[in-house]
């Protein structure tokens, strides 16, 4: 999870309202370290609606019209959050772009439901996954159950918007769905620790077939991902800098990518245009894979570590991006 703390943020030069009208949605902003010069407002089916450009200052001014009431994501070419947008809203929004979630803050017609779900987004970052795991099922049944109604609750007596309301319920339930699907496949993931690693033998991106075999002898990091997952994307970065502190030692990083065959071209290209390094794979039957299935494997990132001798160490590893990671490489390989 990553590291939660408010920043402070300097006041808007102007509270100008611009153009508001009940049948337009108006929208300002002033991104403290942003990070790029447009902003695109995206459906839920990641369509975008709305590009909206900034100006040097880090401030933009803008209305346009939404065909429904709904959730949409505010995505700012490196990171999403959720926005509520409704026609008449008015939104003033202050946010340091290096925070994110962290640092938002909405003013107007349309912030009560905004700055929820920002705060919203905050507390289910702050779940403690090993916590979670450490539940036992009348814990974790339990503690789902008064979450769920404890968010129902503060709902219904917000006052926000009736359509807000309902599609937030929907939300919060399929919130604890991904919960519980975690839980599980967590604690499926502990019964494979010390078994023998499943194998493959897939399609290796400098040619070749490369299998768990091959690499016999050292420690094997194991990225399962795909070209079309955000937050496979956001460790990327973390792992490419992983595997440069690492790349002397008894340690192998191999990736492989569960996207669909008819993309192996596009998965080809990225892991050319990224410079993506260690061992890059390609499962011969994406999300159906032999290897995916054996390890339960049903939500990505998701990271193996196996040791020389071909068992494995931890079927759920730490990701890139936790410094977790380091300290059990560092106990490993020194």
């Amino acid at each position: 999870m990553k590291k939660l703390f408010l920043i402070a943020l300097t006041t808007f030069c102007s509270t100008y309202s611009f153009g508001q009208s009940k049948n337009t949605i108006s929208f300002q902003a002033e991104i403290v370290n942003r990070n790029g010069d447009v902003i695109y407002i995206k459906d839920t089916k990641n369509k975008t609606i709305k590009e909206i450009k900034i100006n040097d200052k880090g401030v933009f001014k803008d209305t346009f019209k939404i065909e429904k009431d709904d959730f949409y994501m505010f995505f700012d070419g490196t990171e999403y959050t959720q926005l509520f947008l409704k026609n008449g809203f008015d939104l003033k929004l202050k946010m340091d772009a290096k925070q994110f979630d962290e640092s938002i803050i909405y003013d107007g017609k349309g912030a009560a439901e905004n700055n929820y779900l920002a705060q919203d987004a905050i507390k289910n970052e702050q779940i403690n996954p090993e916590k979670l795991v450490a539940l036992s099922e009348d814990e974790f049944k339990k503690m789902t159950e008064e979450k769920k109604l404890t968010e129902e609750t503060t709902l219904d007596k917000s006052g926000f918007d009736k359509t807000f309301i309902e599609i937030q319920k929907r939300n919060i339930s399929m919130n604890i769905k991904g919960l519980k699907q975690y839980y599980n496949e967590s604690k499926a993931a502990q019964k494979l620790n010390n078994t023998i690693a499943p194998t493959f033998n897939y399609v290796n991106h400098k040619g070749g077939t490369t299998k768990p075999e091959d690499l016999k002898g050292k420690y094997v990091y194991i990225d399962i991902w795909a070209t079309w997952c955000g937050p496979c994307l956001k460790e990327i970065p973390f792992l490419q800098k992983i595997e440069e502190k690492y790349h002397r030692k008894n340690i192998e990083f191999v990736s492989i990518s569960v996207d669909v065959k008819k993309d192996f071209e596009k998965w080809k290209k990225f892991v050319a245009d990224k410079q993506l390094g260690g061992i890059q794979l390609f499962a011969d039957n994406d999300w159906n894979s032999d290897f995916t299935k054996s390890l339960s494997i049903n939500s990505i990132p998701r990271f193996i570590l196996i040791d020389p001798s071909g068992k494995i160490v931890n079927a759920d590893a730490e990701k890139p991006s936790s410094p977790k990671l380091q300290e059990v490489f560092d106990k490993l390989l020194n």
